[in-house]
């Protein structure tokens, strides 16, 4: 493993190169067609063609949708200043309050609370994660990491 993957090595445990939000074409692609609709004036189009195609109605909110996709955008990881989580990360308080390098250096991280905001996503691979990042260490554990989304099963998004 390189620099560059010590660095997106999340505090949590999580790795942040397997993020759909970290540098995803996702939400370049959103806003690509977000401003090909708008330069276009599909609006308008949609305007007209609201009585004849039903789903247009949706229209507005698939806007909606676009710009939100859009903003789920990572480009800097986690243990480099960024904000993956779109929110105020308690793990990261907690590591800078304890002035360690990431939760694999804390003996309550298997039961500790702050985790929970990232089960419906992530399960627990982030504890999962940070076991290995202790027996491994931090330049080797990533090979060894696991699924960052519940719902891939075996497979890896990016």
């Amino acid at each position: 493993m390189d620099n560059q993957d010590v660095n997106l090595t999340a505090y949590c445990g999580l790795f942040c190169g397997d993020c759909i939000r970290y540098k995803s074409k996702v939400a370049d692609l959103a806003l690509e067609l977000f401003k090909e609709l708008k330069e276009i004036h599909f609006d308008q189009y949609v305007e007209v063609k609201r009585a004849y195609v039903k789903e247009f109605e949706y229209y507005d909110e698939m806007i909606g949708i676009l710009k939100a996709i859009n903003k789920l955008k990572c480009s800097i990881p986690c243990r480099l200043g960024g904000n993956g989580c779109g929110q105020p990360c308690e793990i990261k308080k907690c590591v800078f309050s304890k002035a360690i390098e990431g939760c694999w250096e804390c003996d309550e991280f298997n039961r500790c609370i702050k985790f929970e905001f990232l089960k419906p996503f992530h399960c627990d691979t982030p504890q999962q994660n940070l076991t290995k990042i202790k027996k491994y260490g931090l330049d080797k554990w990533s090979i060894y990491r696991g699924n960052c989304y519940r719902w891939l099963g075996n497979k890896r998004v990016i």
